[in-house]
């Protein structure tokens, strides 16, 4: 949403409107050129923001895949010994 400047009424009666209005669209067409540049570089930074984020989430899955592993094994050695000393004991 452009924002517009507008000055006071004193300040059209001290420079005469011709000047002040040739201001004000010089501070609108400044401001203009700030919001698309701001714009650019906001999604500059959300492109980088999500390919990193991106990374990072394909590196916990990868961690969170070796881990499953990790119990998958420990579990069958824990059931399978629980089992072994079952038959042995009786």
């Amino acid at each position: 949403m452009p924002v517009t400047a507008k000055l006071s009424r004193r300040f059209y009666e001290q420079f005469g409107d011709e000047i002040v209005n040739e201001l004000v669209n010089l501070l609108n067409s400044v401001e203009s050129g700030s919001r698309s540049d701001l714009r650019e570089l906001n999604d500059l930074n959300f492109a980088r923001f999500d390919a990193k984020l991106e990374q990072r989430v394909s590196g916990l899955r990868g961690e969170m895949q070796a881990l499953k592993a990790d119990l998958i094994k420990w579990m069958f050695l824990f059931w399978s010994g629980t089992a072994l000393a079952g038959l042995v004991l009786r």
